[in-house]
């Protein structure tokens, strides 16, 4: 057994290296890892080495449970502040823009492929669902818009849930009533409800506990979005958006060393992404993708070019949203892990045909991830969307000093920041907050009212509580508007 258990071990870690080195592979070649990783798990599978994985089931529970950890990550690291504007049509194209896709494929299917109605639906609810781990891995270094990466980034966190509900009411073989629509807001409602609750007492828990050591405040973080997941699922809400709501409230507040959780939940996402595309990898049979070349092929043609623009432009239609963002945010509709899972529900639920579904999705994420996440940068240029030597707002990072009374606040002067140049002196940080250390190029350095910012300068604040909130402000407020910030009306408030 000990022998056993020492080369799963051994063998679990060889992946984990080479999906690791994938990465910087995938950024030489232009195109996203996850492709990669599905190429690892083929491999392994009975194509390559001779692993045998047929099990659905385990599948789908394993591949939510690695959406719940990419959600998570994708909720924390998502700033509010930078969001806000696009909440509404990043609940909408979250929502009404998954039924007009499911309604516009499912047509388009039942046309060219000949499939019954409810399986050319199923179809579409399947592929209606923009993949958070794509849609996350390459948006963040894109630079668009605010107003465009905030809905996008919303969309891909809300719109599993939307997609998850539809599926497994198609599979399970409901008839439609007109009870359907209102279970599902129910639940949507509700799973949002349960998020935004947990997320609150969850942070409002962790800035007042004094845990015995650092590594244990991202831990507590992410099991409060995952409660939220089992919270919302017990209830029979929707315990993804639950999972969500949850982290994006935990990451938007004034969480303890917040940066540390941030990293450890990074690390989180990438593993499951990694274990996820390698174990739907691994659940292909390459003999049975020939068969579905054709079939994945129309249906990705049907989605990408036609139900994803048609829902785009009617979910957008009451925010006039100009042409150039509406497409840009069709051709940004990145279908990755969550469509593969979500075609997992078929195969479990006996429906007829469920693997022909299955491998052409697989075929469908293949082809449309390396088209669309290799040119998505090239779209927006063309478009006239893309962004150059924006700046990045500093990052704030607090740790509490419990015994004390105060919190110690870190943050780096970041690069075109209009922090660099100014007098220390002239920060003016309020009673109570001074500045008690500054690294430059690693040389730790006492702090002098003469000394000046330069950018990359990394800063150690000791404040009050009482002081903490104006700190932050102020120093947010001089990155963005310089020594001169008061005067230009800048408070530093999201």
């Amino acid at each position: 057994m000990a022998q056993e258990l020492s080369v799963v071990l051994g063998a679990v870690a060889a992946v984990l290296l080479v999906s690791v080195l994938a990465v910087r592979v995938s950024v030489r070649l232009g195109f996203p890892s996850l492709v990669l990783y599905l190429a690892i798990g083929v491999l392994l599978g009975e194509g390559g080495i001779g692993i045998e994985f047929e099990n659905a089931a385990l599948t789908e529970s394993l591949g939510l449970a690695a959406l719940v950890l990419i959600l998570t990550e994708g909720g924390l690291t998502t700033r509010w502040s930078e969001v806000r504007e696009s909440f509404w049509p990043g609940v909408v194209l979250s929502t009404v823009a998954v039924a007009v896709s499911i309604a516009v494929t499912g047509a388009g299917l039942h046309l060219v492929l000949g499939l019954d109605w409810r399986f050319a639906l199923l179809w579409g609810a399947v592929l209606a669902s923009t993949d958070a781990a794509a849609v996350f891995s390459v948006l963040r270094n894109l630079s668009v818009s605010r107003r465009l990466a905030g809905a996008l980034e919303l969309e891909s966190g809300m719109n599993d849930a939307a997609a998850y509900l539809v599926v497994v009411l198609l599979a399970a073989g409901s008839t439609a009533t007109w009870l359907d629509p209102l279970l599902a807001i129910y639940e949507l409602v509700v799973g949002g409800l349960v998020g935004v609750g947990l997320g609150w007492l969850g942070s409002h828990a962790l800035r007042r506990a004094a845990l015995p050591a650092t590594g244990l405040y991202p831990l507590a973080t992410v099991s409060v979005s995952v409660l939220a997941f089992s919270g919302g699922a017990f209830i029979h809400a929707s315990g993804l958006l639950a999972a969500y709501v949850a982290a994006l409230v935990l990451g938007n507040s004034k969480l303890p060393h917040r940066n540390d959780t941030l990293s450890f939940a990074e690390g989180l996402g990438w593993l499951s992404q990694i274990g996820l595309f390698v174990l739907l990898g691994l659940f292909m049979s390459p003999n049975r993708l020939l068969d579905a070349v054709v079939p994945g092929l129309v249906a990705g043609v049907v989605v990408t070019l036609l139900a994803r623009p048609i829902s785009v432009a009617v979910s957008l239609m009451p925010f006039r949203v100009p042409w150039r963002e509406q497409a840009f945010l069709s051709w940004a509709g990145l279908r990755g892990a969550v469509p593969i899972v979500l075609a997992m529900i078929p195969i479990t639920e006996g429906v007829p045909g469920a693997h022909r579904l299955v491998d052409a999705v697989f075929v469908l994420v293949i082809v449309l991830t390396i088209v669309q996440g290799s040119t998505l940068p090239l779209v927006a240029r063309w478009l006239g969307l893309a962004k150059t030597g924006e700046t990045r707002e500093v990052d704030v990072d607090a740790a509490p000093l419990d015994e004390l009374g105060a919190v110690l606040l870190t943050f780096t002067v970041p690069a075109d920041s209009r922090m660099h140049g100014v007098y220390l002196r002239e920060l003016r940080l309020p009673i109570g907050a001074t500045v008690s250390l500054l690294v430059r190029e690693g040389v730790g350095h006492t702090p002098a009212p003469t000394m000046r910012l330069q950018e990359k300068d990394q800063l150690l604040v000791v404040a009050t509580e009482q002081a903490r909130d104006v700190t932050e402000q102020r120093i947010r407020a001089v990155d963005r508007a310089g020594r001169f910030a008061r005067w230009r009306g800048e408070t530093g408030k999201d």
